[in-house]
C-alpha cells in the first residue's frame, strides 16, 4: 500500500500540513519538528510525488551548481556539502561546468532560468571575488565571494588558516620559517603569504601550484637555512619534501613542512604525510545550502560569511 503524507504526518503526531512543510523545508517549523517529520518519513519508505508536488507549489525542486572548476577539485567537495542539506528536503542539484568561458555561463543560466530552477550556487577554483550573475532567480556564491555587498556569499578564511599553519611550527621550536606559494596575482596565494609574513625568515617565494615549482622553490630557500617550510598548497609541499629527501635531508627533523588545502591525493601520498589546513569545502558547501534555502523561503541573507579552515597534523611536522 502506497504510503501517503498523513501517513507520515500520523506517525510524526502532527498535521498533513505541518507534515508537508516539513519536508519540502517551508514554512516557521522549528527544526526539532522538520527532523521528527523526515525520521518518520524515512521510516515509512514515504517517497513524495515530485510532479504533483512541483504543480502545486510553482517549483521545480531542483538547484543548479554552477561552477568553473572543469577538475572538479573544489566544486565536487562543495556539491557534497550541498546535497547533503538539499536532499533532506528532496531537492536535485545540477552541476553545470562553465569552464571559465563566459558564453557558456550565459547559456547555461538562460537554460536554468527557462526550467525554472528553485536557485543557483554559484562556485569555482579561484577566491577572487567575481561578478555577479544576472538572474531572477536567489543566488549564493561559494568560495568566491560577489563583488555585490548585496549579494550572499560564504568564503574560508584563508588568511587564519595560514596563520595557523605558522603558529603549529612555531609551537613546535621552529624559527626559521620560509613560505613558498602559488602565482603572486592570485588571491589565495597573497592572503596566505601576507598572513604569516611577520614570521618568515625571508621573502615569501611565489610560483606555480605545483610540485615542480616546489622541488624548485626548494633549493632556492635551503640558502637561508631555514627548519621550517610552510606552503601555499599541498602540490607545492609535497614537491618540497620530495626535494628535500633528495638532498637527504629529513623531514621533519631536519626541517617541518606544512601545506595547505588537505588535497587527500596529495597530502596522504607525501612521504611523509603531510601537516595541512583544511578548507572544509563540503561545510562551506552545507552553509552555502542553507543560505540559499532560506533565500527560496523568502528570507535572503547579504554580505560576506567567512567560514574557518582547520589545521590537520600529521609526520610532516610532528615524525613518526
Amino acid at each position: 500500500m502506497k504510503v501517503r503524507i498523513t501517513d507520515v504526518a500520523a506517525l510524526a503526531g502532527v498535521s498533513a500540513g505541518t507534515a508537508s512543510k516539513a519536508l519540502n523545508n517551508t514554512g516557521q517549523l522549528s527544526q526539532a519538528t522538520r527532523d521528527r517529520v523526515r525520521r518518520a518519513a524515512a521510516q515509512l519508505g514515504f517517497t513524495p510525488d515530485s510532479r504533483g508536488r512541483a504543480l502545486s507549489s510553482g517549483r521545480t525542486y531542483t538547484v543548479a551548481l554552477l561552477t568553473t572548476d572543469s577538475s572538479g577539485r573544489f566544486s565536487i567537495p562543495i556539491m557534497r556539502g550541498v546535497e547533503d542539506v538539499l536532499s533532506a528536503g528532496e531537492l536535485s542539484t545540477v552541476l553545470c561546468d562553465t569552464r571559465e568561458d563566459p558564453l557558456r555561463e550565459r547559456t547555461y543560466l538562460r537554460s536554468l532560468v527557462a526550467r525554472g530552477v528553485d536557485g543557483i550556487v554559484v562556485t569555482g577554483r579561484r577566491t577572487e571575488p567575481r561578478a555577479p550573475i544576472d538572474v531572477p532567480l536567489p543566488v549564493v556564491y561559494a568560495l568566491a565571494a560577489s563583488t555585490d555587498p548585496a549579494d550572499a556569499s560564504v568564503i574560508v578564511d584563508d588568511s587564519a588558516g595560514a596563520a595557523a599553519a605558522v603558529a603549529h611550527l612555531r609551537g613546535l621550536g621552529r624559527t626559521r620559517i620560509a613560505h613558498i606559494t602559488g602565482p603572486a596575482h592570485h588571491r589565495s596565494a597573497v592572503e596566505r603569504a601576507e598572513a604569516v609574513a611577520d614570521h618568515l625568515c625571508t621573502e615569501p617565494l611565489f610560483g606555480e601550484w605545483s610540485e615542480r615549482w616546489g622541488r624548485q622553490a626548494t633549493d632556492l630557500v635551503l640558502r637561508e637555512h631555514p627548519d621550517a617550510i610552510s606552503c601555499g598548497s599541498d602540490q607545492i609541499a609535497r614537491g618540497v619534501c620530495d626535494r628535500l629527501r633528495e638532498l637527504g635531508r629529513d623531514v621533519p627533523t631536519d626541517i617541518a613542512v606544512t601545506g595547505y588545502d588537505n588535497w587527500l591525493v596529495m597530502a596522504l601520498a607525501s612521504r611523509p604525510p603531510l601537516t595541512t589546513v583544511d578548507l572544509r569545502l563540503e561545510d562551506l558547501g552545507r552553509r552555502a545550502a542553507h543560505l540559499l534555502l532560506d533565500a527560496i523561503g523568502g528570507s535572503p541573507h547579504h554580505g560576506v560569511l567567512e567560514l574557518p579552515a582547520q589545521l590537520v597534523t600529521r609526520e610532516s611536522t610532528l615524525g613518526a
